[in-house]
């Protein structure tokens, strides 16, 4: 039945604007039912927003690995043809020292070829490693706040050149005093020889052994970045530290003196200088949350 509204409505005349009618009220529309379940039947799994975020973790996770594995085939690639002048550039620290009439070895078959093999992939890794860490720093920083972004940052750019450091001094240092000791203790009429997979293996623990050595600044400001210990924490620890260092030096380094103090004693020096910058980490630290907690009083 027509309402008072629409009898009373007529057409307009020319030049006239024409009224709007009334709106009608709209009905809200109501979701759509579940399907109803049928007796028997397994309820199928719903995708969430969590589990496809994760699916593209893995696969962001995935591509990052094969970028990182290209870049290092590719380096590996790239040092093949030199593998054997790699080979001589890492063994001279031994090789000048030898006696006169004395060389290296190889006791297995393919030692000639394995060792140089082995040399190029670990030098193919070390090439690798700030575009291997930039892309773990790239998928991790997005989940990471700003505060937390300004302390990795530098952190990661540290222990890379402080792994680099390591691995060149006991090239340019430590290989050298340890091998001339040796040759020159050896006894009369013993022929110095060693095989050069043995050799290589001597020379990747040492490097190992320095490189993450000289990451103890690094670890000393994490653990005061993370609240785990404060700076005089790690000032009254440090006897217990350089008595330590002493004893993995022991562990890793040939059974001498001279090679355990060549890395003790840079661990130790090390560990005063990370105790340096935590205490501008932990002074850093405080004062932002003095901050944090003064400001809504303000």
């Amino acid at each position: 039945m027509p309402t008072t509204t629409e009898k009373s409505w007529k057409p307009p005349r020319p030049g006239q604007i024409r009224p709007s009618l009334p709106s009608k009220p709209r009905l809200k529309s109501r979701p759509p039912k579940p399907p109803a379940k049928i007796p028997g039947q397994m309820s199928q799994p719903i995708e969430t927003d969590q589990e496809l975020s994760l699916i593209d973790h893995l696969l962001e996770l995935r591509n990052r690995l094969i970028r990182s594995v290209v870049v290092i085939a590719v380096a590996m690639l790239a040092m093949a043809p030199f593998a054997r002048k790699l080979y001589t550039i890492i063994s001279e620290p031994l090789v000048s020292r030898l006696p006169e009439g004395t060389s290296m070895i190889a006791i297995d078959v393919a030692s000639p070829i394995f060792a140089p093999f082995k040399l190029i992939l670990i030098l193919a890794i070390l090439v690798a490693m700030p575009y291997v860490i930039y892309q773990a720093w790239s998928f991790v920083a997005p989940g990471l706040y700003q505060h937390e972004k300004r302390i990795a940052k530098p952190l990661l750019a540290a222990a890379t050149v402080l792994f680099y450091l390591g691995c060149l001094f006991a090239y340019f240092i430590v290989l050298p005093v340890i091998f001339t000791f040796i040759t020159k203790i050896a006894p009369e009429g013993v022929a110095v020889m060693t095989d050069i997979n043995r050799y290589l293996d001597f020379v990747l623990v040492m490097f190992l052994a320095f490189g993450f050595s000289f990451e103890v600044p690094v670890v000393t400001v994490v653990l005061v970045a993370i609240g785990v210990v404060t700076p005089d924490d790690l000032a009254r620890m440090r006897g217990y530290v350089v008595v330590g260092v002493f004893f993995i030096a022991m562990l890793i380094t040939p059974p001498d003196m001279i090679s355990q103090t060549l890395l003790a004693l840079p661990v130790w020096a090390l560990y005063e200088i990370g105790i340096v910058f935590s205490r501008m980490v932990h002074r850093e630290r405080t004062e932002e949350d003095e901050a944090r907690e003064t400001g809504p009083a303000e």
